[in-house]
């Protein structure tokens, strides 16, 4: 458990990821993290903006740095991509004998009920989205397997919302990259992207939890009515 730990650590070190594999540990980082169900605990949003940092620290010129920069940025992008691709065909093939399996604490069929109407509802952009949330983003594309949802218009979203994701953070750790205070203060660089990345589900679970306790309210003064 000491090793596991270490190694979540070490993710948030830009010069341990170089002497470790490089670009070839973030793409099957971030591989895991979208298509593997165990993955979900891996840090891709700081993974994706250290990259960037790496990009920007190479002693390339102008031309060769926003090379590499594209191409990273290709490469993890693909990789992020295919894991969703594996997420949605798990999902398609095994998810039917999760809705034959009773009902725990940890999955609901009910959950998956949801999921469908949700995705019926806003399918894409719910793919696009869940790229930003963490741990969402793994279980995105697993549940729209199970739910069926159209295959290409998954696979088009998916693309999308795979570019955007990777994309975005990995080109604000390059822009942010050689700024010496970012360098220093890396940690809370990191820990301000998992808040602001965490905080809409956070919202969106008080919200929600507060609309459910309004309705509730109002269906019991109703029935006390008649």
């Amino acid at each position: 458990m000491a090793e596991f730990l270490e190694f979540l650590s070490n993710l948030t070190n830009p010069d341990w990821i170089v002497a470790h594999g490089g670009l070839y540990l973030l793409l099957f980082i971030i591989f895991a993290e979208t298509g593997i169900l165990i993955g979900f605990f891996l840090p891709g949003d700081p993974i994706l903006f250290i990259a960037g940092i790496i990009i920007a620290n190479l002693t390339l010129g102008p031309i060769d740095s926003a090379l590499t920069l594209l191409y990273w940025v290709a490469l993890i992008a693909a990789a992020g991509i295919l894991g969703n691709f594996v997420g949605y065909w798990c999902g398609k093939y095994f998810g039917h004998r999760l809705l034959k399996q009773r009902d725990t604490w940890f999955f609901k069929k009910e959950y998956v009920f949801r999921a469908q109407d949700f995705y019926h509802k806003r399918g894409g952009v719910a793919i696009i989205l869940a790229r930003f949330l963490p741990v969402v983003r793994t279980f995105a594309p697993i549940v729209a397997g199970i739910v069926e949802m159209d295959f290409k218009k998954f696979a088009f979203y998916n693309i999308i919302g795979g570019l955007l994701w990777v994309g975005s953070l990995v080109t604000l750790g390059y822009l942010l990259g050689e700024n010496e205070w970012v360098q220093h203060n890396l940690e809370y660089v990191i820990i301000g992207i998992v808040v602001a990345a965490t905080a809409p589900v956070v919202i969106k679970m008080i919200t929600g939890r507060k609309k459910t306790t309004v309705h509730a309210e109002a269906a019991v003064l109703e029935e006390e009515e008649y």
